[in-house]
């Protein structure tokens, strides 16, 4: 476990989160359940701005990345703590909004982006569009014109670096659906194109290149080749890319084959980035980009835990036992997905020495329905409280009612005191938008 101040292990032997006791927590709210830790939230939050405050004077701003996880309190954290957050539909979008977020702090994402969700943006006055696309572009400059308004836009690039990390969750390949190669010129052909726009301002960059990375080389590399890249695009078109968004992509601590990285890790990534786009500035004569950052996974993947109860338990003599949750690939799909691992401990017995090795089973009716395999557990018990830690990045935000399951609730916890930031669904939510046809009525 990566122990932190807010996750930790009481004097009762069982799991704490934000000074809460796990096992307290399952009893109040139930489970399935996700826990998140605000403390954690808003110190990740805080350590990318404070970094972009001291080693880039304040020249940047920190893009909370809610596709990691996306509800109306987060955004209210990421207000309060007045840093900005991207969006990859009209409904984060959406969310941002009634959760009172200002839009000329939000950025939207997309490979394709459908004509309401732009319409939508530009209405409400978003403060920037990556664009990725050449449609895109013009059906964007159209929507802009009808409204009487120059949008702000990014071009989204794609540098060609590979990032060590799954091939899914890999942006920056050759072949990838997201952005322009600055290695074949495709780039510069767009950026053409979007100068163009009447009613486009291209404002500069933006790139990312994977997800879960840890090597500082990586995202240094990164930087390089698009600041070179905005050099060759002064000399040759005379436009010189006011902002640089450098995506995100930072890794988080899931099982021990990872590190366990503390804010002054993050804090140190980030200023290996900043160190290389002022240097490639001096070397090419350039100003230094406003620069944009975009964080998710690390702000909110361990800030969160999930909560379930154990049931059946099912043991095959020297092949396999699974220890069975009321939960499953429905409130949590990245094993299915990614074959994802997890760290798994018994809430309630935490401090106990692990005895066997179990795969950890949903409740769904697909052999698939694994939450994960082959972890060290004390001998588990049907009734207790079993955790799954680092499940606050693409858990709840992938989570769907197959088997017509309920997504959990959420609860977001500070000083001991939670409280529901996602409410629990009912058998109602369930059937809500269900409709018999007249013909099929009896």
């Amino acid at each position: 476990m990566n122990e932190r101040e807010t996750l930790k292990i009481n004097s009762l032997g069982h799991l704490e989160i934000g000074g809460a006791d796990a096992v307290d927590l399952a009893k109040e709210f139930g489970t399935p359940l996700y826990v998140f830790d605000e403390t954690h939230i808003r110190n990740m939050m805080r350590v990318y701005k404070r970094t972009i405050e001291n080693e880039y004077d304040g020249n940047g701003q920190v893009l909370y990345a809610s596709k990691a996880f996306s509800c109306k309190a987060v955004y209210a954290i990421a207000n309060d703590e007045n840093i900005g957050v991207d969006v990859v539909s009209g409904g984060e979008f959406y969310t941002a909004l009634k959760a009172g977020f200002p839009a000329n702090r939000i950025y939207m994402h997309g490979n394709n982006k459908l004509f309401r969700e732009l319409e939508y943006a530009v209405e409400n006055g978003i403060g920037n569009i990556v664009v990725d696309s050449y449609s895109e572009a013009d059906i964007l400059n159209g929507i802009a014109a009808q409204h009487g308004v120059k949008q702000n836009v990014l071009i989204r690039t794609n540098p060609g670096i590979e990032a060590h990390t799954h091939a899914f969750v890999q942006t920056a390949r050759t072949d990838s659906k997201f952005g322009f190669s600055i290695n074949d010129g495709a780039a510069e052909e767009i950026t053409r194109h979007v100068l163009t726009k009447k009613n486009l301002v291209l404002k500069g960059y933006h790139c990312h290149i994977g997800s879960q990375i840890f090597e500082k080389q990586s995202f240094v590399l990164a930087a390089e080749k698009v600041m070179d890249f905005i050099a060759k695009m002064k000399k040759s078109l005379g436009f010189e890319a006011a902002e640089l968004n450098i995506g995100g992509g930072f890794g988080v601590w899931y099982t021990d084959e990872d590190p366990k990285l503390k804010l002054c890790d993050y804090a140190d990534y980030l200023k290996a980035l900043i160190d290389a786009v002022k240097s490639k500035a001096k070397e090419h004569g350039l100003n230094k980009p406003y620069l944009l950052i975009e964080p998710g996974r690390s702000i909110v993947g361990e800030a969160g835990v999930t909560l379930y109860t154990v049931g059946a338990i099912k043991d095959i003599p020297g092949i396999k036992k699974y220890v069975a949750v009321d939960g499953g690939m429905f409130d949590n799909p990245r094993y299915a997905l990614y074959q994802s691992k997890y760290t798994v401990i018994l809430a309630d017995r935490a401090n106990e020495k692990c005895t066997e090795r179990v795969t950890v089973a949903g409740k769904c009716c697909e052999s698939g329905d694994l939450i994960a395999v082959d972890v060290p557990l004390p001998e588990a018990k049907i009734g207790n409280i079993l955790a799954v830690l680092t499940t606050g990045a693409y858990n709840y935000s992938m989570a769907s009612n197959y088997n017509r399951n309920f997504i959990p609730a959420a609860v977001l916890v500070k000083d001991g005191k939670a409280e529901y930031i996602v409410k629990p669904q009912t058998y109602e939510d369930i059937v809500r938008n269900d409709v018999i046809p007249g013909r099929l009525k009896k």
